[in-house]
């Protein structure tokens, strides 16, 4: 049999073994299963920036149109129905962790406005519940200012604004936190389960002792290793698909207009990269243990200082530099790119060929090392 022949039919046949091995860890099942849709729907619900279901009381000393206008504004699902509490009554709600926010309006509120007094309100915040206090702070003062402008308009002529600001929301005109958070959720998932799923497999291999059936076989560590690469690769790429049609746009409901296509292609190359540092990390952890540990250190940077979390232009400069030769970095930018804005490849080729390059970095290494291990152990 040819060389090449040889060679596609032994990892073609060590693909399939992974799969069976897989099949046979339900853990590593229900982990793929949940990483995919728990975990991407609670991060598209259950995001902190957005404001749901807060706990607000309001002092009305007024009780005027203005001041029931006001109270009628703070509806869900940002806000849970306020409550009516008396002045003396304010302290012992927020004391009793009952009320993240307390808003007192002063007596003769309504009358001060139309006559131009500019009054003021206060605003009583419970700041231990600090996700909320700080996102549902900015969302009750536009809330009152509001209303506040469309009542005093009705009795006087507002002086117009010397400039007009219309603002164009693109990709995501709703400005919906789920839709980014699911896709994000998505993107990361793809990651960690592209490390660790090969990263498993291999040592997976030297606990059960199976390692050594496949020293004398006649396999190469090449072999060896690009079976374990497309085989988990083609497993989180179905799993990611899936999810990105039944989960994202089907149970969130987000509007994702890109190339399901493209971001394929884009994953695919990503896992190539992804896989190559699960078997260099595999090579290097002797137990399972200390690969979970091992991940941590690698996930998390990988995660949080690609650009999916937190802008990159935000970041220190020697960060950006470092994470620019993490493959994570050019897979977030291309698949925001094509999911959110619906770019072409001629827009991402540049993150393409960074993920490919990086990508084959790391399969040198990873190859390199794998031989030297499985040559200590023939030894």
């Amino acid at each position: 049999m040819a060389r090449p022949s040889r060679f596609l039919h032994n990892t073609w046949h060590l693909g399939i073994k992974e799969f069976h091995s897989l099949l046979g860890d339900p853990t590593m099942l229900f982990l793929i299963l949940f990483m995919f849709t728990v975990s991407v729907y609670s991060n598209a619900r259950a995001k902190p920036e957005s404001l749901h279901r807060a706990a607000i009381a309001v002092v009305d000393e007024d009780r005027s149109q203005l001041s029931g206008q006001i109270v009628a504004a703070l509806q869900p699902p940002q806000f849970i129905a306020p409550e009516h509490v008396a002045l003396a009554d304010m302290d012992k709600g927020m004391d009793a962790g009952r009320h993240t926010f307390v808003l007192d309006i002063p007596p003769d509120f309504q009358r001060d406005v139309l006559a131009g007094a500019h009054p003021a309100i206060q605003l009583n915040i419970d700041a231990t519940r600090l996700s909320q206090a700080q996102t549902g702070t900015g969302y009750i003062q536009d809330i009152v200012n509001d209303e506040i402008r469309a009542f005093a308009q009705r009795y006087r002529a507002a002086a117009p604004a010397p400039v007009e600001l219309v603002p164009r929301s693109l990709f995501n005109p709703n400005l919906s936190q789920s839709w980014f958070a699911g896709v994000t959720a998505i993107i990361n998932n793809v990651t960690m389960l592209g490390i660790l799923l090969t990263g498993a497999a291999l040592i997976r291999e030297r606990e059960h002792g199976t390692i050594e059936h496949l020293l004398v076989m006649p396999v190469t560590p090449l072999e060896i290793m690009v079976s374990k690469v497309w085989s988990m690769g083609v497993v989180v790429l179905v799993v990611a698909s899936l999810s990105l049609q039944v989960v994202v746009k089907g149970v969130i409901g987000a509007s994702v207009s890109g190339s399901a296509l493209l971001f394929g292609l884009g994953t695919l190359l990503y896992l190539f990269a992804a896989t190559s540092i699960g078997i260099y990390m595999g090579t290097l952890a002797r137990n399972m243990p200390q690969f979970g540990l091992m991940s941590i250190l690698v996930l998390l940077p990988l995660e949080i200082l690609s650009g999916a979390l937190t802008p990159r232009e935000s970041m220190p400069d020697a960060v950006r530099f470092v994470m620019s030769f993490a493959p994570t970095t050019h897979y977030v930018g291309l698949a925001q790119a094509v999911l959110f804005r619906d770019a072409g490849l001629a827009v991402i080729w540049p993150q393409l060929l960074m993920v490919a390059a990086i990508g084959g970095a790391f399969f040198a290494l990873a190859h390199r090392r794998l031989r030297r291990t499985i040559s200590t152990m023939q030894n």
